[in-house]
């Protein structure tokens, strides 16, 4: 990934908690056929150090499971907040003019040998703490064990489960760093007057790229 120097981040915590927020990764695989995308919900353990363990399932069906190349790494890239960004908010168009339009965005690619795993408590435990994961907040909260045992078990038999010790971990905060202080100040202005969730999730990002 190209990342210019002012929009590198580099702290693991931050990363993860990025990973934590917008789970849904796409895995990037090197198959017979060439590079192959899935899009499957990941955990991040912090161990171990110092960039953790990424771990997720897949369907028994999905051949990617035992088709890729082992000797060349995965890549699962989460992305964050996301948003075109107008010129018309930075003060330096009413300024000059000189200004063109731009996308920000915060996304993590993370890097590892793939391995997979196939036994049933490592399985089970693994779609409880996913459950209990996204279904924090939910009233009434949805458990694995409200479904009938004997279902379960046939469930959890046509999935296998991934794991990826990430060797390398890149993230890139392009969040308007590259603008003079008051042009973030009009882009943080602007995106909190929008109505969705990533254009307000933006607006803290870029709002804590400037000085206290």
């Amino acid at each position: 990934m190209y990342v210019p120097a002012q929009f590198r981040e580099d702290d693991v915590p931050t990363l993860h908690t990025l990973i934590r927020e917008h789970s849904l990764a796409t895995l990037v695989t090197l198959g017979a056929g060439g590079l192959v995308a899935n899009h499957i919900p990941m955990e991040i353990d912090a161990a171990p150090l110092p960039y953790g363990t990424l771990r997720g399932h897949v369907a028994r069906a999905n051949p990617v499971w035992h088709s890729f190349t082992s000797d060349v790494h995965a890549l699962a890239i989460f992305v964050g907040p996301e948003t075109y960004i107008t010129p018309s908010w930075y003060q330096t168009k009413r300024e000059t003019g000189k200004v063109v339009p731009t996308w920000n965005y915060a996304v993590v690619h993370a890097y590892g040998p793939l391995g997979i795993v196939e036994d049933r408590t490592w399985l089970r435990d693994l779609v409880e703490r996913l459950t209990r994961t996204h279904e924090a907040g939910r009233e009434p909260m949805w458990a694995v064990t409200d479904a009938p045992a004997d279902f379960i078990e046939k469930q959890l038999g046509g999935i296998v489960g991934i794991e990826i010790p990430v060797a390398r971990l890149e993230g890139k905060w392009k969040v308007s760093q590259n603008r003079e202080p008051a042009d973030r100040v009009g882009v943080v202005s602007g995106l909190r007057a929008t109505a969705d969730e990533a254009s307000h999730g933006m607006a803290n990002l870029v709002e804590n790229t400037l000085d206290p």
